[in-house]
């Protein structure tokens, strides 16, 4: 069955998963509404996409207190990353990535549960990650945001079911991303080795296939649980990790 003339929100949806997400769902019908920090990114995407671009800044968390969205579809993708030990972690650093990817999911799929209610059918897709359901030394903010994550999106699912929404979880491993990119640096540094050495002896050490993620891939993934061929997955989570996970 068709998606078509469904409407999405999609944060962190201007670049990297989220660009891939609303390519992929806007070429299906659906019309995404593209939430990003960046305004002109987001206004030149949904231009491209016959979509509709929301320029927000979702670290204002007290913003989003009173707000309703009336989407059938909410991805809940944006995210940041800061890679340090624990004893060197700036305290802000790590209540920012605790607001971001895990107060703002909460408050915006509160704010979309209403009218999904209403319309008895909805689709809450969190972008999660392999470390959701695994760790790696130096990442405690993004892990622990990640796992808190999931398990919002396991609560949602069992409040969803009775009328007609459904909540999962994607979880990549890493993604070849502009966040990936950036990470490279800071991981050097903080292993003490070169950055060209990087992607072979940090990134890719537990994956099974041996190369990035496409955002495409994962793009492909989140329109099929958007679906209704999904209508029975709720509360589960898909890994999409190069067999990370197997181990």
């Amino acid at each position: 069955m068709s998606i078509a003339g469904r409407k999405a929100l999609v944060t962190g949806g201007a670049a990297g998963i989220g660009a891939a997400v609303a390519h992929g769902l806007a070429g299906k019908g659906v019309h995404v509404v593209v939430a990003d920090l960046d305004g002109d990114a987001a206004d030149k995407l949904a231009a491209d996409i016959g979509g509709t671009a929301w320029a927000v800044d979702l670290l204002d968390t007290a913003a989003l207190e009173d707000l309703t969205l009336d989407c059938d579809i909410l991805v809940n993708n944006a995210g940041i990353q800061k890679v340090a030990p624990i004893h060197e972690y700036d305290p802000e650093a790590f209540r920012r990535i605790q607001r971001l990817m895990v107060e703002a999911p909460f408050l915006l799929i509160r704010a979309a549960l209403p009218h999904m209610y209403e319309r008895g059918w909805g689709r809450v897709i969190n972008l999660s990650s392999v470390h959701g359901i695994r760790a790696s030394a130096f990442k405690s903010a993004y892990v622990t945001a990640k796992h808190a994550l999931e398990g919002l999106s396991k609560v949602t699912a069992l409040e969803g079911a009775e009328h007609g929404v459904t909540s999962n979880c994607v979880n990549p491993g890493y993604v070849r991303t502009a966040l990936v990119e950036k990470q490279i640096k800071d991981q050097a540094a903080t292993h003490g080795i070169p950055e060209s050495e990087v992607l072979e002896k940090v990134m890719l050490t537990e994956m099974a296939i041996k190369r990035l993620v496409e955002p495409a891939e994962v793009a492909s993934l989140v329109a099929w649980l958007a679906s209704d061929d999904a209508g029975m997955v709720t509360g589960a989570s898909y890994t999409m990790d190069g067999g990370w996970s197997a181990r």
